[in-house]
């Protein structure tokens, strides 16, 4: 049998950071829950706006939460309603007024080089009855002309409604998953149709890197160079 890992995790210690950072003595698996469930809030209330990734970091009163999106505009709101909302819910449905929480949103410079987003495309053409293939290929043509090395999509389930289920797979350029310095891109997702589940599944290699890939860093070093400016 095949020994399957997910690729970020098998680079974390060479190349990618961690989502979340903090260190936390005690409470640690609660601290764990309220990551997973303010992510999942941020998700669902951001399904529209193309939500790349979410960081979060902690310190003892704080709670700094920074969303890489594609369409921030979604996620602000008019006037920065939207944001004071999101900021007011989730210090009261899951840090319970303990602690106050700060919003950042930084903009997906190629939204057809995150997998992730990537992914909420195909998923969403999948539930609308759209030919796989077809959807598929469209996505790999809009990742290849974004400047990606390789792009590989997998779709696994009843596809276009048939009574077997089975596994399609499409992939152009290279796809290198074992070498650790290759900066390769994944998200999984589930398409939800009236026949059942169609597991979705992304990557996108962006070619190598050989140095730590921080963006989160990155866009604070920006913010800050703004403010001294």
């Amino acid at each position: 049998m095949g020994h399957k890992v997910h690729p970020k995790i098998h680079r974390m210690p060479v190349l990618f950071p961690w989502t979340s950072r903090w260190v936390m003595k005690t409470n640690y698996a609660d601290t764990v829950r309220e990551d997973i469930q303010m992510r999942e809030f941020l998700q669902k209330k951001g399904k529209d706006a193309q939500i790349d990734s979410i960081h979060i970091e902690r310190s003892a009163k704080n709670v700094t939460i920074t969303i890489f999106s594609a369409k921030p505009g979604v996620l602000i709101g008019r006037g920065g309603q939207g944001l004071d909302l999101l900021r007011k819910n989730i210090e009261r449905m899951f840090l319970h007024m303990t602690r106050k929480v700060k919003l950042n949103i930084q903009e997906v410079a190629s939204p057809s080089l995150s997998a992730q987003i990537v992914a909420e495309g195909v998923t969403k053409d999948i539930e609308a009855r759209l030919p796989f293939r077809r959807v598929i290929k469209q996505n790999m043509e809009r990742v290849m002309k974004a400047g990606a090395q390789g792009v590989k999509i997998a779709l696994a389930g009843r596809l276009n409604g048939v009574e077997i289920a089975r596994r399609e797979k499409m992939a152009q350029g290279k796809i290198p998953l074992i070498t650790f310095r290759s900066n390769v891109d994944y998200a999984g997702m589930t398409a939800k149709t009236l026949q059942g589940a169609i597991g979705v599944k992304v990557w996108i290699y962006k070619g190598e890197s050989f140095g730590r890939v921080d963006r989160l860093a990155d866009a604070n070093q920006i913010t800050s160079q703004k403010k001294g400016a």
